[in-house]
């Protein structure tokens, strides 16, 4: 069997490839959508997605790790619970249209009435495409997952671009979760086929519910933890007021859901080989944790920085607005990128329940963050400030529960790896504040161009000094294969 290592490169190198450069297909739909289109239409899409989003975690219920975790599931199994799945889509996807009404009711805008209803088609291709795409992850078809998602992106990124253009407007922006979710099961069935039986399968998905039930259950805290300030926001400050938010929120995760898709879907299946030994996951994790701290914290700060250039120069002036919410989510995105990597070890260490209890201690803290936010200060830059302090708390609970009850480990070898990245942070900052201070007058892309430069400067040279990568090698490496 592979290392974890050698496993963990593959993974990550094919899954890197088409990620990173779907990134630029995505930046030119965000750039495109939102010059053609009003921050009223976000806000309204952003509400449509959030309810969505919590119907999808009906559909899944855990299964996904789970299936993946479970290595005595036979095919039959399988099959019987892609059956079940296929059950549980007709009655979200009819209960989600019915619901339509009610939704547009409670936000007083008729239409999230056509908009839910069309997005009832995503709720049911979402749920019967879980069992066939797990299976992609079950047997670590990472090559194949990367291709298929850069491919999808890009067909959809074109037809959304083609709808912009041609003034079908707000319509526009459900043509993603639609058409990526049809495409999605059409490919992953066509991969691993299942065969359709008259049956619920209830008793194959007893095999999996002792572990499905924790993941499902913190799936549910979660959600509300990541959602809970558009719902609010869109209710109590206006469709206009989310779409600023949700836009800033947007482009924060960008960057962060483009390293974290590269790795953590790649953890948990190779992860899972090793449940019986926790000192490997532990020593695992803490090298998993240093390479994120030393690509999250940096990021944090160059993000920061270059806040007002990247709004303004991707979206256009008109969501000036979303400048100073963006510069204070930004400093989330390093806490974030390392704390998405305690999941797939929870769900590797078989620790759902432990997984359950940090969301609910999330949970508790971001909601009580949001609404201080939303309701005492009534601001969206202080709701923005609560959710950074939240992050911090949830940080240091989420890791000390790790170390103290998984894996049993001093917790101070965690947060050893964490100040070398967190000096390199410091160092970009510092030199950064400087750069704002004396190009306060340049051009917006000669600005955005310089601090990039500079912050990869820095980075680079700070990570070749420490010998924490050998940069130089690597570069040599590569172009010595490039020559021959």
């Amino acid at each position: 069997m592979a290392s974890i290592k050698q496993q963990m490169l593959s993974g990550v190198f094919y899954t890197a490839v088409a990620k990173y450069s779907s990134i630029i297909i995505s930046l030119i739909v965000m750039a495109v959508l939102a010059r053609l289109l009003h921050p009223d239409d976000f806000g309204v899409i952003a509400v449509a997605t959030v309810i969505i989003n919590f119907f999808n975690i009906f559909t899944n219920i855990g299964f996904s790790s789970a299936i993946i975790q479970n290595k005595e599931l036979t095919s039959r199994d399988i099959n019987n619970i892609y059956m079940f799945t296929i059950w549980l889509g007709i009655f979200l996807g009819i209960l989600f249209f019915l619901s339509a009404w009610s939704i547009a009711s409670y936000y007083n805008d008729k239409r999230l009435i056509s908009i839910c209803q069309l997005l009832s088609i995503s709720l049911f291709f979402s749920a019967i495409a879980i069992v066939p795409n797990t299976l992609f992850y079950k047997n670590k078809k990472f090559k194949f997952i990367a291709y298929r998602t850069f491919l999808i992106q890009l067909i959809v990124g074109i037809f959304s671009i083609i709808a912009a253009l041609s003034g079908v407007g707000l319509y526009t922006l459900i043509i993603q979760p639609i058409l990526s979710s049809i495409l999605i099961f059409c490919v992953s069935l066509k991969k691993y086929p299942q065969k359709i039986q008259w049956v619920i399968g209830i008793k194959s998905v007893k095999k999996i519910w002792n572990y499905s039930i924790y993941q499902f259950l913190f799936n549910v805290v979660n959600y509300f933890t990541r959602n809970l300030d558009k719902l609010l926001i869109g209710k109590y400050m206006g469709m206009n007021m989310l779409g600023y938010y949700e836009k800033s929120y947007r482009l924060m995760m960008l960057p962060l859901q483009n390293i974290t898709y590269v790795i953590t879907p790649v953890m948990h299946p190779i992860l899972s080989d090793y449940q019986n030994d926790m000192n490997k996951l532990a020593y695992s994790h803490e090298h998993i944790t240093r390479l994120l701290a030393f690509i999250g914290f940096p990021l944090s700060l160059a993000l920061f920085f270059c806040s007002e250039e990247l709004v303004l120069c991707i979206f256009g002036n008109q969501w000036l607005p979303s400048i100073p919410v963006f510069k204070i989510l930004s400093l989330t995105v390093g806490i974030q990128l390392v704390l998405s990597s305690s999941g797939p070890f929870y769900q590797a260490g078989n620790d759902t329940r432990g997984l359950l209890i940090c969301g609910i201690f999330s949970a508790i803290v971001s909601v009580s963050a949001i609404l201080i936010g939303i309701f005492y200060f009534d601001s969206l830059e202080a709701t923005a400030w609560c959710i950074l302090i939240a992050f911090c708390l949830n940080f240091i609970q989420c890791y000390w529960q790790l170390y103290h009850f998984m894996f049993r480990r001093n917790i101070g070898f965690f947060y050893h790896q964490l100040i070398s990245p967190i000096t390199l942070s410091f160092i970009i900052g510092c030199v950064l504040y400087f750069t704002s201070l004396l190009t306060k007058q340049c051009n917006l892309i000669m600005s955005l161009s310089l601090k990039s430069i500079l912050s990869l400067l820095i980075w680079g040279i700070y990570i070749q000094l420490t010998q924490e990568y050998d940069i130089i090698s690597m570069i040599k490496n590569i172009l010595s294969k490039l020559k021959k």
